[in-house]
């Protein structure tokens, strides 16, 4: 069975537009709660879950209305206020719950909003218990009789104590003593968590995008929109940068110099290092979109590689698997599970700074060896993407670029999860060959997609 309202990270949408509004949110809370008391042993206990958000203003409502929607169906609600995604995953494992929900659209404008939830372990849910959310769904809301209601608990500590554990994942004989690191928290739920983490570990912080008002998340700072970060830098003769998304699972950082270093990047030094010290357990997970430079990185330094689909979720799934441990995303998400049990962009840039500092190097250094190859990616509007993928004439076109990378490039045709759109792909060493292979390929496209309506 389809999942009809999860997507590949929880419930998302406009606000105000069906699912995300508080009418739908506050059953969705129900039969959340329906589904993990019926799944715990709690000994006549109530299941408790934690709730966290971003810094949107239309967290607010959302929260009111999961907390009442939780407690209609029995549960003890937590709640951590703002706080980051991970920081949803590590406190809801060290009290010890049953569940944790995040409010959050992630990297998304503030007029959108997510609902994603945790399990006890700090992962996200299994398929399974997303689609028994769903079925629960479908039945109406009956209210526990009162003495069988939930209650509410604020977290007053939440932000305190996610602080101590990020710091934790940096070795304790070692501090950023001596640097000076710009951080952006993109105006989301690291504001007031982040540039605590690095000062108190010994850096020099300078703080931008900490200052939200419910509205201007995402807006000119954070990790997808990085410029801010790069001119502040250049501005107080930083050392390096650190930019999160709104959420904060996402990191992109900048050397001294401005120059950006995506998610393939700061693998590759977290990598190269762990390798080094003879502690990188097994191999390490890209997706389809990581860079092949990446990849043959990996094989010069005999590190084994595989690649999983697109979305931090099957990056873990395939880590599971695997029993490795490293995985992450050219978007910026990198999991570390000997550190953390999700992505989390605060832990990660940890792990990159623990790299330049057993190393002596700088950013720069640490990545130069990675030299990344051109990459377009063309998205191109379509009615119906799976019959655009079958089309004899976009494969024709697909192999005519391959033929022309000559094994020394790739081309890769993605549908989009959430939009009408089939995103092309091409990479490798000519600039100007991948840029004309991918023009090639996107216009054929476009005229089947045309043909096709």
């Amino acid at each position: 069975m389809s999942r009809k309202y999860f997507g590949t990270d929880g419930v998302r949408g406009r606000v105000g537009e069906h699912p995300i509004t508080p009418q739908f949110v506050m059953h969705l809370g129900y039969a959340a709660g329906k589904v993990l008391a019926g799944a715990s042993d709690m000994r006549g206990e109530h299941p408790g879950v934690l709730i966290g958000k971003d810094t949107r203003i239309s967290g607010y409502m959302l929260e009111s209305a999961l907390e009442a929607g939780l407690i209609a169906a029995g549960i003890d609600v937590y709640l951590a206020g703002p706080v980051p995604t991970p920081a949803v995953a590590y406190l809801t494992r060290a009290l010890r719950l049953q569940a944790g929900i995040v409010i959050s659209a992630s990297h998304n404008p503030f007029e959108d909003n997510g609902i994603k939830f945790f399990s006890a372990h700090g992962t996200k849910l299994p398929d399974e218990t997303e689609r028994a959310i769903e079925a629960e769904l479908d039945n109406p809301m009956q209210t526990n009789a009162s003495e069988n209601l939930g209650k509410a608990k604020r977290i007053d500590d939440a932000a305190g104590r996610y602080i101590e554990f990020c710091k934790s994942t940096f070795p304790c004989e070692m501090n950023l003593r001596g640097l000076k690191i710009v951080v952006d928290s993109a105006h989301g739920a690291a504001y007031h968590i982040a540039r605590h983490v690095f000062h108190e570990l010994g850096a020099e912080v300078v703080a931008i995008g900490a200052e939200p008002n419910g509205k201007n998340i995402n807006d000119g700072y954070g990790a997808t929109k990085p410029a801010n970060m790069q001119a502040t830098v250049l501005k107080h003769q930083a050392d390096l940068g650190i930019a999160l998304d709104g959420d904060g699972d996402r990191l992109i950082m900048v050397d001294s110099s401005g120059q950006l270093c995506d998610g393939d990047q700061l693998l590759y030094v977290i990598a190269k290092h762990r390798q080094a010290q003879g502690k990188l357990h097994g191999g390490v997970i890209g997706t389809l979109m990581t860079n092949l430079a990446f990849e043959h990185a990996m094989q010069k330094l005999g590190i084994p590689f595989l690649r999983a689909k697109v979305g931090d979720r099957y990056v873990m799934e395939l880590l599971q698997q695997n029993g490795w441990q490293l995985g992450g995303e050219n978007s910026g998400h990198i999991i570390c599970l000997d550190k953390h049990s999700t992505g989390d962009g605060i832990v990660s840039a940890l792990q990159v700074l623990h790299a330049l500092r057993a190393t002596g190097q700088t950013l720069a250094q640490a990545a130069q060896d990675l030299a990344m190859y051109p990459q377009v990616l063309i998205n191109v509007r379509v009615a119906d993407a799976k019959s655009c993928l079958t089309n004899s004439k976009v494969s024709a076109a697909v192999a005519e670029a391959e033929h022309a990378l000559d094994g020394k490039g790739r081309v890769l045709l993605r549908p989009s999860g959430t939009e009408p759109l089939l995103r092309v792909m091409v990479e490798g060493e000519d600039q100007q060959l991948v840029e004309k292979s991918a023009q090639r390929v996107a216009d054929v496209v476009r005229k089947v997609a045309i043909s096709q309506t």
